[in-house]
């Protein structure tokens, strides 16, 4: 969304100079080391003011000045109550807004509808913090903002990505140094997207992208829009492609396979993936994957997906190849790694299986590079040298950080402003300025619905040592955290007769698995948290079992109905929706 508002990422780098972070939804010092490290010298030599917004009490707690403990689901309507008081006070950069901004006179309109005293009744947030949290923000500065995949996670995303990133607008906290800043694109090396052939693409071909015609914003349709403003400021149209992507819809891609509409889809490839635990609504990616004339896994190990494929592809490990990172051209920074490691056996890189089923297809013109290292070498020669040149100076490349660049160039967008008010949405035929809107499934969207699942539930909290579903067969790791953990408050847990170690029932109206309970006070009691990447290596692999995919599971729980996603960008609900909670054992 960034890209939409700004023409470009911005990318949240704590100076010592800063003096207001706003961590919103995102993980604590573990998981951000280099982040919080900034954070905490910024606050010990400038008093910076550390703000978290997050439905639960973690690590990040308590290194912050003031939490904001939110109801799962409102962040639009708490940055829209926070623009509304910045407005309201006078406290933005007035300045910077007349300059550089676009569609501040609707915005201003627009907040109006989010007094504050309304967003705390939305929020459960208590009015005094949600003042004290906007007036820091707006005057401590810099500030920076870092959201983490809270924000992202709602139905209502698009949205809630939308207002944080006009709150860092008006207060003039983009590409400020100790603010959120935009990095300069490495211009010498060949970067993926100039190689990837999406320009072969005839238009029909792109016109059948499964979700284009219904979430406009993360198609061909959204990239089309921006492509000319990125290219006159960034310089090179593979930087314009690599910054914004486009995608089918997943959840409609499953459905396509099961129904055959709008056309078939008989075959799929996974690589490195795992979707019967880490896309929701498992159930239904079961029946397509199933379902389908020919599936294929490439991975390092028999996960409950690659049980149903029909051919699995032994893959190296980044530890067995070469690895030439260029982040797309958008960090600024390129960064190279050898191959430490023979790969046993007859396993093969990414590029290799990809190469492989091209040459098949007759597209021996666009594979030239018999190994990845040599397309390695093409990527590299713009700059005059061959990775292991590049691996023996150091591998890496860093382009200079040039702050401001705007006030020469204007910004990659169609006003060259900043769009709060969005002429891409509006193009896309969506609402220009963010909306709240109410969780498909909550408590005030669903009343009835919430007698039986009282509770609201959220999931996708990190937990090391593991990464999504990954690293459950490895013995040293299950040991440090054996099993699948859910967080409920010490008053919800003694109301339904549940003791801290217990195993539990979570149950969605999509089905229910169980986990272990940890009693924690630091979660609202009508909210609980349940872990996610779960399944079980050590459990038969074959059908019905997967590896006990279904036993702990938090995607047996989610939606993924295309009607419950969020309009714009098809982003499915995996936070904030509802659930009952029982011991195990007990009807």
């Amino acid at each position: 969304m960034s890209n939409t508002l700004f023409g470009w990422r911005v990318f949240p780098v704590v100076r010592p100079n800063t003096r207001c972070v706003l961590l919103w939804g995102g993980g604590g010092p573990r998981y951000w080391d280099v982040f919080w490290k900034g954070a905490k010298n910024a606050r010990k030599e400038h008093g910076a003011k550390i703000i978290v917004i997050d439905p639960r009490g973690i690590d990040s707690v308590k290194h912050a000045d003031l939490w904001l403990q939110i109801r799962p689901g409102t962040d639009t309507a708490l940055a829209l109550g926070m623009i509304h008081h910045i407005i309201e006070e006078g406290l933005y950069d007035k300045t910077f807004v007349d300059n550089y901004c676009h569609g501040f006179d609707e915005l201003k309109e627009r907040v109006e509808q989010y007094p504050i005293n309304k967003v705390s009744e939305i929020t459960w947030i208590p009015e005094e913090k949600i003042r004290q949290a906007a007036q820091w923000y707006a005057t401590l500065k810099p500030g920076v903002t870092n959201h983490g995949m809270g924000l992202e996670h709602s139905a209502n995303s698009i949205e809630a990505l939308h207002a944080h990133f006009i709150l860092a607008a008006i207060c003039e906290n983009v590409d400020e140094k100790g603010g959120d800043i935009f990095t300069n694109p490495y211009p010498g090396v060949i970067h993926e997207q100039e190689i990837a052939a999406h320009e072969k693409l005839s238009e029909e071909q792109i016109n059948k992208t499964l979700g284009i015609d219904r979430f406009r914003l993360m198609s061909r349709k959204g990239f089309d829009l921006t492509q000319q403003h990125l290219k006159r400021v960034w310089g090179n149209e593979a930087f314009a492609r690599s910054s914004y992507e486009a995608f089918a819809h997943g959840p409609t891609i499953y459905r396509a396979i099961l129904t055959g509409k709008p056309y078939p889809v008989r075959g799929m490839i996974t690589l490195s993936s795992n979707p019967m635990v880490t896309v929701p609504n498992t159930r239904l990616v079961h029946d397509a994957l199933k379902s389908l004339d020919l599936y294929v896994v490439a991975d390092f190990f028999m996960t409950p997906s690659a049980q149903l494929a029909d051919y699995i592809l032994p893959a190296t490990t980044y530890l067995e190849r070469p690895w030439l990172w260029a982040y797309s051209g958008i960090v600024g920074s390129d960064r190279a790694m050898p191959k430490t490691v023979e790969g046993k056996y007859d396993r093969r890189d990414d590029y290799d299986i990809w190469r492989g089923l091209g040459l098949e297809l007759g597209q021996e013109d666009d594979w030239p590079w018999k190994t990845l290292e040599a397309l390695y070498d093409y990527r590299l020669k713009p700059v005059g040298l061959t990775f292991r040149e590049f691996m023996d100076q150091g591998g890496v490349l860093s382009s200079r950080k040039e702050y401001k660049r705007y006030e020469k160039e204007g910004f990659a967008t169609a006003t060259g402003k900043i769009e709060l008010y969005s002429k891409t949405l509006e193009a896309l035929g969506y609402d220009a300025l963010p909306q709240f809107y109410e969780p498909p499934e909550s408590p005030y969207s669903k009343p009835d619905l919430a007698k039986e699942y009282p509770l609201i539930l959220i999931t996708g909290g990190r937990h090391l040592p593991y990464y999504h579903s990954e690293h459950r067969q490895v013995k040293s790791m299950r040991k440090m955290h054996p099993d699948p953990m859910m967080q409920i408050h010490p008053e919800t847990a003694k109301s339904l007769g549940v003791e801290d170690g217990d195993w539990v029932w979570i149950e969605s109206p999509r089905g229910r698995i169980r986990q272990k309970c940890q009693v924690f006070d630091g979660i609202d009691p009508r909210v609980v948290h349940a872990q996610h990447g779960w399944w079980f290596p050590e459990e038969d692999g074959a059908e019905p079992s997967l590896h006990g995919v279904w036993k702990s599971n938090i995607n047996v729980l989610t939606n993924d109905d295309p009607d419950v996603c969020n309009p714009i960008s098809g982003g499915w609900p995996l936070r904030g929706f509802l659930c009952k909670v029982y011991k195990d054992g007990v009807s």
